[in-house]
């Protein structure tokens, strides 16, 4: 078994194995750089999901209505506030929305402050693609079992 990478940092206790969600993710992605955010944009559509892109916490707030994003991802540095107060805004307005947070700081400290805004994933930048695709899709497998069960009881 090869090691993991440090720079990928699950905050659920037991990480779920990287593979391909079922379905596309219907993502939020922040990012205050506009070529980053391009960038990521493309390579997340290119995978499959879509993808809507807000380059600051005040546009992806704008952005947001329940169930309308399975997945956050932000950038932690942001113009007008902190993404973990936009993980935090979010999360009122939908609960079940996951979160992967994108930092150039990885302390404990950090991704402690990440998790209790309600980030499931941790990303130390400069992010791998790799990483960051093997990030979403455990947090695929997580929305497509909490669909799955949505779809059981109903």
């Amino acid at each position: 078994m090869l090691p993991r990478d440090p720079s990928v940092r699950p905050l659920s206790p037991d990480p779920v194995p990287s593979a391909s969600p079922a379905a596309p993710l219907r993502i939020l992605l922040t990012e205050d750089h506009l070529d980053t955010g391009r960038l990521l944009t493309r390579l997340l559509q290119a995978a499959g999901h879509q993808v809507v892109y807000a380059p600051d916490a005040t546009q992806a707030l704008s952005l947001a209505a329940p169930g309308r994003f399975d997945l956050l991802v932000s950038d932690l540095s942001l113009p007008d506030f902190d993404g973990c107060e936009l993980m935090r805004r979010l999360r009122v307005i939908d609960p079940h929305i996951a979160g992967i947070c994108m930092s150039g700081y990885g302390a404990e400290q950090d991704i402690h402050r990440a998790r209790e805004a309600g980030f499931t994933e941790h990303l130390t930048k400069p992010v791998e693609l790799h990483n960051l695709h093997a990030a979403v899709a455990r947090i695929g497998m997580l929305v497509e079992a909490r669909r799955a069960r949505g779809s059981a009881a109903e």
